[in-house]
C-alpha cells in the first residue's frame, strides 16, 4: 500500500525536514512540529501569564506547527487542578489572549490537543509528590474510566462510566471542539494515547466491559471513533483534524501495534489527516525500551499500513536524525517536546545545520544574519553525528 501523504511544498532548499506540507486547506512551512507539553500551571483550567509566555516562545521558533499543550474538556477530565481546560468562558477567553499573541509575533501553524485524563486524573503536580493521587480532603475528585480498575496499588478506583456518562463526556468534546474553533485554531489533535480515556477504552487491561464498548477489538474502539467522528462534524472540513494514540501498551497480552494499525484505518476512514504515534503511558508496569527514536518504527509501521500521514515523536534529538526520518519516509512530520525545552530556537539551530532556512521574528533578524553565529552552530557539537 503506498503511503497517503500531506500534499508536499516547495522548499527554501533541500532539507526535506524544512520542506512544506499541506493537511486539507492548512499548510505549514516545514515537518518540525511542536508536540503538546503540560505545563501545570491553569487557574481552574485557565491559561494565564505562564501560557503566554511559554508558547509564545514557542510559537516564535521557526517550528512549522505548533500544538498546545493536553487541553481537557472537562473540569474533571483534568490530571491535576494546574491542567489546561476548554469547558467554559473564563477558559476560551483567557486562551484567547494566548492564541492572539502566537498569531501576531510567531509564525508557527497552531493546533489544539483536546483530552480527557480518565482513571490518571485527580493527581498532584509533578514538582509536588509527582503522580501522587489527590485525596478529596486536599481537592480531589472522583475520576473516571472506561472500567472499574484502579491505576495502581493505593490508586482510588475509577467510577466505570455507564452508557449516559460516555454520551456526556463526548459532548463535552464537541463543545470543546466548537470552542476551538471560535479561538482560530487551525488543527486539532485528539488525545488517545498514555492511558487517558481514550485510550483505557482501547486497551484490554483497563477496558472490561461487556456491553457495544467492551470486548473484541471492534468494540473496544467503538466509543473511541465515535468521539472523533462527532467532533469532525463539527470541526470546519477545510481544518485538518488528527489523532494522538499510543501504539502498545509495553505489556503482555495489551493494546499492541497490529490493534493500532487497524483503529488507524478506521479513523482515516472517519476524515482523520494524520496520526501522531507515541507509546505506553497506561500502566506503571510497562517496560519501554528507550533510546534515540525508538518509536519512530511504530509511525512507519502505521504510515505504510494505514495508509495515513504519521507523526514521529520521542526521543528525537539530532537534525541529522530528524531529516533522515523524513528523507526515508520512516514518517511525514517530527515532533520534538523535551528538546524544544531543552533548546527553545532548535529549528534555528537545525536550519543552519541543514543548510536551510527558516521564519525568523523581525526582533531576532540581527542573529540570525550573523554569519559569525551560523558558523559556530554548524560546528557545535551540540548536533555533531557522534
Amino acid at each position: 500500500m503506498t503511503p497517503q501523504s500531506p500534499t508536499a511544498m516547495s522548499s527554501r532548499s533541500d532539507s526535506a525536514l524544512f520542506s512544506g506540507a499541506t493537511l486539507r486547506e492548512l499548510t505549514v512551512p516545514n515537518r518540525i512540529v511542536i508536540s503538546p507539553m503540560c505545563q501545570y500551571s491553569a487557574v481552574d483550567g485557565s491559561a494565564d501569564d505562564w501560557h503566554l509566555v511559554h508558547l509564545g516562545q514557542m510559537a516564535m521558533s521557526g517550528a512549522g506547527l505548533l500544538i498546545f499543550e493536553a487541553t481537557h474538556v472537562e473540569a474533571r477530565g483534568r490530571i491535576t487542578p494546574g491542567c489546561l481546560g476548554l469547558y467554559s468562558d473564563e477558559n476560551e477567553h483567557a486562551l484567547e489572549r494566548v492564541v492572539s499573541f502566537c498569531r501576531k509575533h510567531g509564525s508557527a501553524k497552531l493546533g489544539i490537543q483536546l483530552s480527557h485524563s480518565g482513571r490518571k486524573g485527580s493527581t498532584r503536580i509533578p514538582w509536588d509528590q509527582r503522580g501522587v493521587p489527590l485525596r478529596p480532603a486536599d481537592g480531589g475528585w472522583q475520576t473516571l474510566s472506561s472500567s472499574g480498575i484502579p491505576r495502581a496499588d493505593g490508586w482510588p478506583m475509577p467510577e466505570m462510566l455507564d452508557v449516559a456518562g460516555l454520551q456526556s463526556i463526548k459532548q463535552a468534546h464537541v463543545e470543546a471542539t466548537r470552542r476551538a474553533d471560535r479561538l482560530g485554531f487551525d488543527l486539532i489533535e485528539l488525545n488517545a494515547a498514555h492511558g487517558y480515556l481514550l485510550h483505557e477504552c482501547l486497551s484490554p487491561h483497563t477496558n472490561h466491559r461487556d456491553d457495544l464498548y467492551g470486548g473484541k477489538l471492534e468494540n473496544r474502539m467503538r466509543y473511541p471513533l465515535e468521539v472523533f467522528q462527532e467532533m469532525r462534524a463539527v470541526w470546519p472540513q477545510e481544518k485538518p483534524m488528527g489523532v494522538r494514540i499510543s501504539a502498545t501498551d509495553w505489556l503482555k497480552s495489551g493494546w499492541e501495534p497490529d490493534q493500532a494499525t487497524i483503529f488507524c484505518q478506521k479513523l482515516r476512514g472517519l476524515g482523520c489527516d494524520y496520526i501522531a504515534v507515541s507509546s505506553g503511558g497506561l500502566s506503571l508496569n510497562q517496560e519501554v525500551p528507550l533510546g534515540e527514536g525508538h518509536q519512530v518504527l511504530f509511525a512507519t509501521k502505521i504510515r505504510n499500513e494505514a495508509d495515513i500521514p504519521t507523526m514521529a515523536v520521542g526521543m528525537i534529538y539530532r537534525p541529522q536524525h530528524a531529516e533522515s526520518i523524513i528523507t526515508d519516509q520512516k514518517a511525514d512530520f517530527v515532533a520534538l517536546a523535551r528538546g524544544m525545552l531543552f533548546h527553545p530556537h532548535w529549528p534555528w539551530r537545525a536550519a543552519v545545520t541543514l543548510n536551510a532556512d527558516v521564519d525568523f521574528p523581525p526582533q531576532y533578524v540581527r542573529a540570525y544574519k550573523s554569519k559569525w553565529l551560523r558558523d559556530c552552530e554548524r560546528d557545535t557539537a551540540f548536533f555533531s553525528n557522534n
